[in-house]
């Protein structure tokens, strides 16, 4: 983690950003750091983190790089350990989309998309205090109503805890590997599933915790990357919502989905 050239003021609100090197996490972090925040901007590449943060340094914004592949367990552990102070907002917004669907790109999908905000949260839990918040990005692809009714049924279960979403994702892959996805009712789009697991995973932290709020926002199909230019959203647009959790979403808005700051149906 490199150090920033200032020493945050004790009322500094601090969020550490995922993929914050470009795109919708770049301007999160843009937004965040106009108002005062202390961010830390979470990127896999080194020399691509230090360009963005020299960009938002260069408007005198608090800001600091923290070098972290999510995929890797091993590099969510040493952020752990580094991390001084307190987290009071933590944003999981890296993701991938990669084309083909087999088991190899499934389990590649879900260790971005799924696995990272998962071990990455429970990591930083313990940093995060009371009326902290934690931000899922997630995408219009994780409507549940189309799944088939028994795969329905097993995310909307009010009982499902983290280790349940966990073993939903695991079955998921299994099914890829045995042939059996089709049989099972999964979707044939690891991006989709990867999504529909961080949509239920929010509901079971939501349910696990009643001191930090926990949300999904929707950016919509955003000019990013990813979104590519026939997408209708510009970047600001498709930060917003989520800037807004991060600042505003209290207990209530807990275990909810949001797209432009209003709930969405699961």
């Amino acid at each position: 983690m490199t150090a920033s050239t200032s020493t945050p003021a004790p009322s500094t609100l601090t969020a550490l950003i995922t993929g914050a090197n470009r795109g919708i996490g770049f301007e999160i972090a843009r937004q965040l750091g106009s108002e005062g925040w202390r961010v830390l901007m979470a990127c896999r590449d080194p020399e691509r983190g230090d360009q963005a943060v020299g960009a938002l340094a260069a408007l005198d914004y608090d800001v600091e790089l923290v070098e972290l592949d999510v995929s890797d367990p091993i590099a969510i552990e040493r952020v752990r350990d580094d991390l001084d102070g307190q987290l009071d907002v933590l944003v999981n917004n890296a993701g991938i989309s990669l084309s083909g669907f087999n088991e190899d790109v499934a389990r590649r999908t879900l260790a971005v998309n799924y696995w990272g905000p998962r071990r990455l949260t429970e990591a930083l839990l313990p940093k995060i205090p009371a009326g902290g918040r934690v931000v899922h990005v997630s995408s219009g692809m994780a409507d549940e109503s189309t799944l088939p009714e028994p795969l329905r049924k097993r995310f909307a279960d009010p009982t499902l805890d983290p280790a349940g979403v966990d073993a939903l994702m695991d079955k998921f892959v299994r099914s890829l590997a045995d042939g059996t996805a089709r049989e099972q009712g999964w979707p044939n789009n690891a991006y989709r599933v990867s999504k529909v697991g961080l949509n239920a995973l929010t509901r079971a932290l939501a349910r696990s915790r009643d001191d930090i709020s926990f949300t999904a926002v929707c950016p919509g199909w955003v000019k990013t990357d990813m979104g590519g230019e026939k997408a209708p959203r510009t970047i600001e647009q498709g930060a917003d919502g989520i800037v807004w959790a991060a600042r505003e979403a209290d207990q209530a808005a807990s275990g909810g989905y949001f797209r432009d700051r209003s709930p969405c149906s699961w």
